[in-house]
């Protein structure tokens, strides 16, 4: 600060200068402010990990709980097994095309009409239950399909022995050509019918209310039945194995 006297000898005091100057770009430094952390993005980003954290543990926990039933149970394969047949009726009609001088008649077409009721034995060798699901099984002639047999579902308790039956009815199943020759010929000639029934078992083991993953049991049948005597002649059955 400078003064200077007047001509009655006091001093005016005079301010200092102002070597302030406005830069250009203050306001812009004026506006600009830091970003900032939002507490609503915090608490979702917390949220999301409390949710996986907690479904990596209930699943760890349903898991720990079927590896301590399979340890506890040690489930076994359910049999199921073809039983019985019975054979209600079958019957065989040869369609024969024209015939030529001095040659047996050629079928062209045959129909096969068949009844059997099937009988099949579960066995449950566990310590739990089995809940069994609709079983359905299909009578074959030489690969071709001639009908099918269903089982509903049902429960079977630990350690027992239930049998279940369904019937085949087949009403003038028709065959072609070469298969209609092929039956013609076992019928009237070696009085023998091969069939084959095939078939899948869906099974589940049941603990309290806990359901275990489902399994497939598959059934094999081979089965021979004599049109004169009406009666079954041979049966072997057999298990392509467990497939899950």
């Amino acid at each position: 600060m400078t003064s200077r006297a007047n001509v009655n000898g006091e001093h005016n005091l005079r301010p200092p200068p102002n070597h302030h100057h406005h830069h250009p770009n203050s306001h812009h430094h004026s506006h600009y402010q830091s970003p900032s952390y939002s507490p609503s993005s915090a608490s979702f980003k917390g949220c999301c990990c409390c949710l996986f954290l907690l479904f990596s543990f209930l699943a760890l926990l349903v898991l720990a709980v079927v590896l301590i039933i399979v340890l506890a149970v040690k489930p076994k394969k359910p049999q199921f097994d073809l039983q019985q047949v019975g054979v209600q009726y079958m019957g065989i009609t040869a369609n024969p095309s024209s015939t030529v001088a001095g040659s047996p008649p050629t079928p062209t077409s045959a129909s096969l009409s068949l009844n059997i009721k099937m009988l099949f034995t579960a066995v449950n060798p566990n310590k739990v239950g089995i809940k069994y699901g609709e079983s359905r099984f299909t009578v074959m002639y030489r690969g071709i399909p001639l009908g099918k047999g269903v089982v509903p579902g049902f429960y079977q308790p630990a350690h027992s022995v239930r049998q279940v039956e369904t019937t085949v009815a087949v009403d003038r199943a028709n065959l072609l050509q070469a298969d209609a020759a092929d039956l013609i010929k076992d019928a009237s000639l070696n009085d023998r019918v091969e069939l084959r029934i095939l078939g899948e078992v869906g099974a589940k083991i049941r603990v309290l209310d806990f359901t275990s993953p489902g399994v497939q049991v598959s059934v094999d049948c081979a089965i021979v039945i004599s049109p004169r005597k009406q009666s079954l002649t041979y049966k072997q059955c057999g298990f392509d194995g467990l497939s899950v």
